[in-house]
């Protein structure tokens, strides 16, 4: 158990399914208590109760839409009352909603994109922000761990552009926030995940042919589970009087390095 996080409070959006859901898992097994926000996955939610419950730690979850602006406001409120404040933010939420070419996305399309990947994460942290900054004053830190992916550095595979765009401004947002609040004790980092099976992303969005030639040019010559990701998210999360802000971590086999 990572001792720092024991009785952290987090909150983890889109934190039933995927990554989110091992992240959510794992920042239990940590000792933390946890809401978790999702959209569609109540089945999954109610199970993390039961997770929650075998463990000792206390957990709620809450359906919401995140890109409605006082929905972000409302999970961030529900979260705070729930756990009586707020050190840890997982900005989880995002999706590629569908593979479209440069010619062929409408000006609506990107704003969904964006609005989903980008618009959400920043009110809910926002939203957060406050919070965050008082467990910082009283508990020596806090962290938010941005989600961002393998996308916002190499700009995807063919028709992801939008995606890739607004995980690429995800990657800006956390190194332009964590310069803004490490003067009050917040660090900022973000995780760039490349291909993660068994995910509703790429069980949608990714062939078993595409992911196959994926996995042929992975270093480690295989392709990554949502456990990876959800370690390093915990790593990141614990860094509270650490010296670490404003990075992000690489989590594809090697395919890129910077």
């Amino acid at each position: 158990m990572h001792s720092k996080l024991l009785g952290k409070r987090a909150l983890v959006t889109a934190g039933a399914q995927g990554i989110g859901l091992a992240i959510s898992q794992r920042l239990l097994l940590a000792g933390c208590d946890v809401v978790v926000h999702y959209k569609t996955s109540d089945a999954a939610a109610r199970a993390l109760l039961t997770e929650a419950t075998t463990l000792g730690r206390r957990c709620t979850t809450l359906s919401a839409d995140l890109t409605r602006t006082e929905e972000c406001a409302r999970v961030v409120a529900t979260a705070v009352e729930f756990l009586g404040g707020l050190d840890i933010l997982i900005n989880n939420a995002g999706a590629l909603i569908a593979r479209k070419s440069f010619a062929d996305a409408a000006d609506t399309f990107w704003a969904d994109t964006l609005s989903l990947n980008l618009a959400s994460l920043r009110k809910t942290t926002r939203a957060a922000l406050p919070h965050l900054a008082a467990a910082a004053r009283a508990h020596g830190g806090a962290s938010i761990v941005n989600l961002a992916s393998l996308a916002g550095r190499k700009g995807g595979h063919t028709g992801s552009i939008a995606y890739a765009t607004a995980k690429g401004a995800v990657l800006t947002f956390t190194r332009a926030l964590a310069t803004e609040l490490g003067p009050q004790g917040i660090r900022v980092n973000a995780l760039a995940p490349g291909l993660i099976l068994g995910t509703h992303f790429h069980n949608t969005h990714t062939t078993p042919a595409a992911a196959l030639a994926t996995i042929a040019s992975i270093p480690l010559g295989r392709g990554g589970q949502a456990d990876d990701v959800a370690r390093a998210a915990v790593f990141l999360a614990s860094e509270f009087d650490g010296f670490i802000t404003g990075a992000t971590l690489d989590i594809n086999g090697g395919v890129y390095a910077c």
